[in-house]
C-alpha cells in the first residue's frame, strides 16, 4: 500500500510557503483521508479540491488542508486563489515530467496541508513559493527523501528558521570550553560578551558560580548567550536524577557528575540526561581508575573528563592526558563520546592534549582572567586551525545550499 510522506518549506517574509503532503491509494488510509476531509468542514481550515483554473483539477486530485485558521474572505481569497493554483499546478507539472507515474492518475489522491501567513499580501510571491515548495514537498515523497545518512549528517548541523534559534550539538570537535568559575555574575558576562564568535566555544558554569547564584546562573547566561552549549558543573554526588532535572530546567545543555559518586548514583545521573535529551558529563578528578569506573556503569556518558585539580597544580602533578588512547580500546568502536581535558591548559599545552586524543580542552583563569579575553581565547582556536588544517575556521563561514 503506497503511503507517502513529504515537506518543504521556500521563500521568506510573510510570503513564506510550507507545505505537508501525503500521496497515496484512494482505497487506502490517504484516500480514507481525503474523502472525509472533503466531506468534514472545519471551521477557519476548510479544505477545498485544488484547480489549475475552475473547473480543472490536476490528476492525481489534490486536497488542500489550511494550516493557519482562516478569520475572513480577505484571508480566504489567498487560500482560494494563489495557493490553490500554485499546489495544483505544481502538480499538474509534476506529472508531466515524469516525477509521478502516468499509471497512477487515477489510483493515487494527495492531501496538501499549507502555512499561508495572515500577513501576506503579494499575490505572486503566495504562488511562487507554494508552487515551490508543492513541487518540492512531492519530489521527496516520490524520492523517500530524506535517507537516514543525510537525517545524521545534518541533524545536529541545522537551525530551524522560524524557530528563531540555535540548539547546538557536540558534533565537532575540537571544542574550547571556557570555564566561568569566578563566583560573579557580571563578570561571567563580561567574560562571554568579550569572547570571539566561534562554534568551537562552549560555555562552563562553574562549580563556584552555581554555588553563589544557584542553578539559575545558567539561566543568567543564557540570557547573553542564547546559542552557545552551555554546561553546569555540578560534580554531582547523590540526588542525582534530581539535580539532572534542576540543571535541565535552567536550559543546560550539559550537567556534571563527580566520578567519585557511586555507580548507582551515576547510572541514575545517565538515565535522567540521556531521558531528557542532555549531555552527560563525568569528571574524573581524584577517581583513581576511570577506566574501572567506566567499566562499571550500566551505560556510557557523552563526555568523559579527565580533570587535574587547580589545587594540585603546583604540586607538579601531571594531567592524565595518557588515559584517553586507554579508554578509547574500553569503549565500542561506534561510540561518540568524547574526551575532555582540564587543568592548566595553555596555548602551548593544547596540541599536546589534543595529540593525545583531547576533544574538548576546558581552560579557566588563561582565558577569563587575562586582560585581552578575545586574543586569550582566539589563541587556543588558532592552535584548532593548525591541528586541523581541513577545516580551517567555522562551519557557518563554508555552509553551503545543497537542497
Amino acid at each position: 500500500m503506497t503511503y507517502l510522506i513529504g515537506e518543504a518549506l521556500v521563500g521568506k517574509g510573510q510570503e513564506l510557503a510550507h507545505v505537508d503532503l501525503l500521496v497515496g491509494e484512494k482505497e487506502g488510509p490517504v484516500g480514507t483521508a481525503f474523502a472525509q476531509g472533503l466531506a468534514t468542514l472545519s471551521s477557519g481550515h476548510t479544505p477545498l479540491l485544488g484547480v489549475i483554473r475552475p473547473n480543472l483539477p490536476p490528476k492525481p486530485h489534490v486536497l488542500i488542508v489550511p494550516k493557519v485558521t482562516v478569520k475572513n474572505m480577505e484571508e480566504a481569497n489567498k487560500i482560494f486563489g494563489p495557493a490553490q493554483a500554485a499546489v495544483a499546478k505544481a502538480i499538474a507539472d509534476a506529472v508531466e515530467e515524469g516525477l509521478v507515474p502516468k499509471d497512477k492518475l487515477d489510483k493515487w489522491v494527495i492531501i496538501a496541508s499549507i502555512f499561508i501567513h495572515p500577513d501576506a499580501k503579494d499575490f505572486r510571491k503566495i504562488y511562487h513559493y507554494n508552487y515551490s515548495a508543492t513541487k518540492l514537498a512531492l519530489s521527496r515523497a516520490m524520492t523517500n527523501y530524506p535517507s537516514l545518512e543525510k537525517i545524521l549528517y545534518d541533524k545536529d548541523r541545522g537551525t530551524h528558521p522560524i524557530a528563531g534559534i540555535r540548539v547546538p550539538r557536540l558534533w565537532r570537535p575540537p571544542y574550547l570550553q571556557i570555564a566561568l568559575d569566578n563566583p560573579s555574575l557580571e563578570q561571567a558576562i563580561r567574560v562571554i560578551n568579550e569572547l570571539p564568535r566561534s562554534d568551537r566555544i562552549i560555555l562552563e558554569a562553574g562549580t563556584p558560580l552555581i554555588k553563589r547564584y544557584g542553578v539559575s546562573a545558567v539561566s543568567k547566561l543564557r540570557e547573553v548567550a542564547p546559542d552557545i552549549f552551555i554546561i553546569a558543573d555540578l560534580k554531582t554526588l547523590d540526588t542525582a536524577q534530581v539535580e539532572v532535572d534542576i540543571a535541565f530546567d535552567e536550559t543546560s545543555d550539559g550537567v556534571v557528575v563527580s566520578g567519585l559518586a557511586s555507580n548507582e548514583s551515576i547510572d541514575r545521573f545517565i538515565y535522567e540526561t540521556h531521558r531528557l535529551g542532555i549531555y552527560s558529563i563525568i569528571d574524573m578528578m581524584e577517581v583513581p581508575d576511570p577506566v574501572e569506573k567506566l567499566g562499571a556503569l550500566k551505560k556510557l556518558p557523552d563526555v568523559v573528563i579527565l580533570h587535574r585539580a587547580i589545587d594540585v597544580e603546583a604540586t607538579g602533578e601531571k594531567p592524565r592526558w595518557h588515559l584517553i588512547k586507554e579508554l578509547k580500546t574500553k569503549i565500542p568502536k561506534d561510540s561518540k563520546m568524547l574526551f575532555a581535558v582540564a587543568g592548566g591548559i595553555t596555548p602551548e599545552t593544547a596540541g599536546e592534549a589534543l595529540t593525545a586524543g583531547a576533544d574538548i580542552l576546558i581552560v579557566g583563569r588563561y582565558i577569563t582572567q587575562s586582560k585581552d579575553i578575545e586574543r586569550a581565547a582566539r589563541e587556543f582556536i588558532e592552535v584548532f586551525v593548525k591541528e586541523l588544517p581541513k577545516e580551517p575556521g567555522d562551519v557557518d563561514l563554508f555552509r553551503y545550499h545543497v537542497e
